[in-house]
């Protein structure tokens, strides 16, 4: 094989050498369309908000390679749904490219309740939005924390932070509405227990402040009350006003005090 190359001249190698590389380049040029479907186009559908498999279908028949590339949840659109496609509908491509598509879940993802208590209804609704839950009917309450969050309620029942709940379910937020109008007399709790008493007040729009129990105290609940602040009458003897949303404080015991008569 070498023989054949020396004893040939250099000019004889240097032109064969040039038409083999013409050679290539035709062959490699003539070759280069079909390899790579030059010239080959088409538009991509446009499959969102079709079901998954109604778009694959589609996007099958025309030539397209289908994959999920992700799944999120959103409760505008029905389940299986597609959200988004990658290449874009009525976008150009070459044949046989690959078609990406983010659908909506079938199930909704589970979230972790945060605590709202003492946020402001705005910051607390801005929360909720921002992990796909939806905000209910606000309800409001005799308190001196206006616009602040008191409770934060699903379906009736009070949701502790950390639960979890379905993303797009309904929270409904109590917020304090501050001081209510109507005013009182100072409700005379010696003697009750202190759940007892809770109970009351709050059915008043009232609540305790500071709850200052003995130290043999241990079952806080069952403690009876045995001083108040503030107490039912002024120094005069006059009947002391309370309003609605304002708070009382009271000292706890094992012992029930010895009172005569109770009223509240």
């Amino acid at each position: 094989m070498f023989e054949f190359i020396t004893k040939r001249s250099i000019f004889f190698n240097i032109l064969s050498g040039f038409f083999l590389m013409i050679a290539c380049l035709f062959l490699l040029y003539t070759l280069l369309g079909p390899i790579t479907r030059h010239g080959k186009i088409i538009t991509v559908p446009n499959v969102v908000g079709k079901n998954f498999e109604e778009a694959k279908t589609i996007l099958s028949g025309q030539g397209f390679d289908v994959e999920i590339q992700d799944s999120i949840y959103t409760d505008t659109i029905t389940s299986s749904a597609v959200l988004k496609q990658m290449p874009e509908g009525d976008a150009i491509v070459k044949i046989h490219r690959k078609v990406y598509l983010t659908i909506n879940r079938n199930v909704p993802p589970l979230i972790e309740m945060p605590n709202l208590i003492g946020f402001s209804f705005r910051n607390a609704e801005m929360q909720l939005k921002n992990l796909g839950l939806r905000v209910g009917d606000t309800l409001f309450r005799p308190d001196f924390a206006k616009n602040a969050v008191l409770e934060q309620l699903q379906n009736g029942v009070k949701i502790k932070p950390g639960d979890k709940i379905q993303q797009g379910s309904i929270v409904v937020l109590v917020v304090g509405d501050g001081l209510g109008g109507e005013v009182f007399n100072v409700p005379n709790l010696l003697g009750r227990t202190f759940s007892d008493a809770k109970v009351f007040l709050e059915s008043n729009g009232l609540s305790f402040l500071v709850v200052l129990p003995d130290a043999d105290v241990k079952d806080t609940a069952a403690a009876f009350i045995y001083k108040q602040n503030p107490v039912q009458v002024d120094e005069e003897g006059n009947a002391r006003k309370i309003r609605q949303g304002q708070t009382i404080d009271v000292w706890l015991s094992v012992q029930r005090p010895r009172i005569d008569t109770l009223h509240f």
